[in-house]
């Protein structure tokens, strides 16, 4: 099924209209497309989408699953690397399969997309001012603190939390988990 299409099984394909190309910010060339699955909350669901990327050679590049507000669903948001495969031969591989209820292919330019981060950096007496105050800056919470060190928690835009690993990084790193991205079309062109 080419995305776009009625839908010929039990999964449903949901075109998003793609802005500009495949160009994005600043004209950058974009890698990355977030596909988003509504799939039946039943067990191993989530090995079978997973298993299909694993048999296809097709690079995920993160990859977050939870329940909806529905307790019968859960939305899988994939970050695909679009240049491993074709976006399309990735959706028509998707379809076949029997939990998937909705696929949505979020170009980034027409969705919300967004990132929870949590890191443990080095923060002497001397360092853990300004680690706190580039916290403020990007809206980051600090969410332990430790003799030597702090934990902090960013949920934003993933080019926010790229931003802030970056300017993290000379304090020293110590820990670091990211959740992936996660995302929802916009709700219009001014939303």
């Amino acid at each position: 099924m080419s995305v776009g299409s009625a839908p010929s099984g039990p999964g449903q394909v949901v075109p998003m209209p793609l802005a500009g190309g495949t160009q994005a910010r600043a004209g950058k060339r974009l890698r990355h497309h977030v596909v988003t699955l509504l799939v039946e909350n039943k067990a191993g669901v989530l090995v079978r989408v997973a298993g299909l990327f694993a048999r296809r050679g097709f690079n995920i590049f993160s990859l977050a699953v939870a329940p909806t507000h529905d307790p019968r669903f859960s939305r899988i948001s994939i970050v695909v690397d679009v240049e491993s495969a074709p976006l399309q031969q990735v959706v028509d591989q998707l379809d076949k399969l029997v939990n998937v209820v909705r696929i949505t292919e979020l170009h980034p330019l027409n969705a919300r997309e967004a990132e929870l981060l949590l890191v443990t950096v080095a923060a002497d007496a001397v360092g853990r001012a300004q680690v706190i105050q580039l916290a403020e800056v990007f809206g980051a919470k600090v969410v332990d603190v430790g003799a030597q060190a702090l934990t902090l928690r960013l949920a934003s835009a993933p080019e926010a939390v790229d931003d802030f690993e970056e300017v993290l990084r000379p304090y020293g790193i110590l820990e670091l988990q990211r959740t992936g991205r996660i995302a929802l079309p916009k709700l219009g062109p001014e939303a």
